[in-house]
């Protein structure tokens, strides 16, 4: 033993020396933190600096670029919360597991992931009243036999990752007496788990995510069942370091304010709206399917008319799906063909000669969408007046006008497709279409036809941001 002291003495000595230091490292830049927000509130940090900045995730859900354009549900409600402080955002994405010590190490000022409020987490952050509730779902693939409760958990490996409540949970199963089998990782987020439950990858069948993500996934990745629930409704809230009472104080008052005016339904609606538009597992594989085998064909041509008119082109393959499955010889029974149902009259005002050739399809198509959306040029929102310009794609462009005036006589903003997606079914009633210029319509129509292709639109964005 002494030998031993003898021979690596010097080791331990300068070992010991680095340890101290750390600790001490650690502990000043703590208590300098502490001074600083003493000495000068993180809020008032916030506003002198003009700048805030927001910890989050890089997921379909949170936050994410598509289009070169920032989006995600946490990410538009965080630069709401910007605009509120009349200070700019900042993003900062470190990671599941590092999210936390960003906070706590005053590298960003506040928590917006959708993070769930535990008494774990309550002890280590201050979060703001909740703005959504979850529930934790059991995911599996659509090959495996439905799991009923709990008990039937037993002999299924479930993977997780590692610091989420998904994790904690399980152990309480486990804990419990029920015998569970789980793998926990270090490196996997919730969605990439997700897609590998889809994809059956590397023999992993099984794993848990909240609803929120849970129904966001299914439309991506169709192979996976969405389960029971193996916890009981949960919250989900922003999060700031403990002690910033202000910058909570002030959190609580603007999703009170976004609660009441309708901002906070717009942005939910925008993400988790179209989730509502049913679909059977047959129609979204068959989606997929055609997105792999069918679109390529078309897909140059797709994004060089689309860009002609400055339209996503990722919208325009929607509509084309939904018209006619990518099918050039489509015809219905009104007489409209090709890959977008073009009518003679559409074809005729476009110039275009021929609608079984593909391209000229196309190319018609999209004009006479265009030609639609330039008449909305009161509509300032970008995606309601797509929204706008398709309802009149489908059902004519004088019953989306009846549809406004309905709206506005009845006090809705009919600048606005929430309001006129109200109004447009009630043309389908004599006691409202027999008021209009344009008369009786199946107003039902238009609106699933919408739902629908930006359901298929939803799709397209996340496999690009999935694809890189």
């Amino acid at each position: 033993m002494k030998k031993f002291f003898a021979t690596y003495f010097l080791f331990i000595i300068v070992l010991s020396l680095i340890l101290s230091l750390t600790a001490i490292s650690v502990y000043i830049q703590k208590q300098s933190r502490v001074s600083r927000e003493i000495d000068e509130p993180t809020l008032s940090r916030i506003i002198k600096a003009g700048k805030i900045r927001m910890i989050t995730e890089n997921n379909s859900n949170s936050y994410y670029i598509y289009r070169d354009q920032p989006m995600g549900f946490e990410y538009e409600l965080a630069r709401e919360f910007a605009a509120f402080l009349q200070v700019e955002l900042e993003v900062i994405t470190p990671g599941w597991d590092n999210m936390l010590a960003y906070l706590d190490m005053d590298r960003g000022d506040f928590v917006a992931a959708g993070v769930t409020i535990t008494e774990k987490r309550e002890k280590e952050m201050l979060f703001t009243q909740p703005y959504m509730d979850v529930e934790q779902k059991f995911i599996y693939h659509k090959s495996k036999l439905p799991i009923k409760n709990i008990n039937e958990l037993p002999g299924k490996t479930i993977h997780v990752s590692r610091n989420t409540t998904y994790y904690d949970r399980l152990l309480q199963i486990k804990n419990s007496g029920i015998d569970i089998d789980m793998v926990v990782h270090d490196d996997l987020s919730t969605e990439e788990l997700i897609r590998m439950v889809s994809d059956n990858e590397n023999d992993i069948s099984y794993t848990i995510a909240d609803s929120n993500i849970a129904l966001l996934n299914r439309r991506y990745y169709p192979d996976i069942t969405i389960g029971i629930s193996i916890q009981k409704k949960e919250h989900l809230g922003w999060a700031v370091r403990k002690g910033n009472i202000a910058l909570s104080d002030k959190m609580v008052l603007f999703f009170d304010i976004i609660k009441h005016n309708g901002v906070f339904k717009r942005i939910y609606k925008k993400y988790y709206g179209h989730l509502d538009t049913k679909f059977k597992y047959a129609d979204l594989k068959a989606f997929h399917e055609v997105v792999e085998t069918k679109l390529p064909k078309y897909k140059k041509n797709i994004i060089r008319e689309s860009e002609k008119h400055g339209f996503d082109w990722r919208i325009i393959a929607a509509v084309i799906y939904q018209e006619s499955r990518f099918d050039p010889t489509a015809r219905s029974d009104a007489g409209v063909r090709g890959l977008m149902q073009v009518t003679e009259e559409a074809a005729a005002e476009m110039g275009i000669t021929n609608r079984r050739d593909p391209r000229q399809n196309i190319k018609a198509g999209i004009g006479y969408l265009n030609m639609m959306y330039n008449k909305f040029s009161d509509i300032n929102d970008s995606m309601d007046r797509i929204k706008f310009a398709l309802a009149s794609y489908n059902v004519g462009y004088g019953h989306v006008l009846d549809a406004r005036k309905l709206a506005a006589a009845q006090g809705m903003d009919s600048s606005h497709w929430d309001a006129v997606n109200q109004t447009l079914p009630l043309l389908a009633k004599q006691k409202y279409y027999s008021k209009t210029k344009y008369g009786y319509a199946r107003g039902h129509e238009p609106v699933r036809y919408i739902n629908k292709i930006f359901a298929y639109y939803d799709i397209l964005k996340q496999k690009a941001h999935i694809d890189g």
